[in-house]
């Protein structure tokens, strides 16, 4: 019987006989995380869940290092909407509001959420402790738009 809107038609299989991968769960294990994404200088962007990795067609899911005592260079992630849990450190997030550059600190459990097109960049002030981040966007790639200077949108 083919499915509808609410109840899709789940027997389909790709040409080689396996399951296509929106009819079944990915299991992305944190030692499969993958470097193999955009990058900005001063930071590390690991992905987990994108169209490469588990083919999502409106999502990409990752986490992001900063070292001690370093800082990104600045940035935006296009179209899309940024999602930020903080799970390791105290971050800096910095973005210009139009006047000035702000500063936003964070401590683990803080959510940060960055609009589309907003230039920012993230430091980690500590000296001695890496700060790490889970991030959630509303792309299935990571976007990146390197900058050499912030400004207000």
């Amino acid at each position: 019987m083919p499915g509808d809107s609410f109840h899709p038609d789940l027997t389909a299989t790709t040409p080689d006989g396996a399951a296509p991968s929106n009819v079944r769960v990915h299991h992305v294990k944190a030692s499969d995380l993958d470097a193999g994404t955009a990058q900005t200088e001063g930071m590390r962007r690991l992905a987990a869940i994108s169209g490469r990795t588990v083919g999502s067609d409106k999502l990409w899911m990752g986490e992001t290092h900063v070292e001690p005592s370093m800082a990104s260079d600045n940035h935006h992630h296009g179209e899309s909407e940024t999602a930020i849990f903080i799970r390791k450190g105290h971050p800096e997030f910095v973005y210009h509001d139009g006047e000035r550059e702000v500063r936003l600190s964070t401590s683990p459990g803080d959510y940060i959420f960055v609009p589309p097109f907003l230039p920012h960049r993230e430091e980690n002030p500590d000296p001695d402790e890496p700060a790490e981040v889970v991030i959630a966007r509303t792309t299935q790639e990571a976007i990146v738009v390197n900058l050499d200077r912030l400004y207000p949108l």
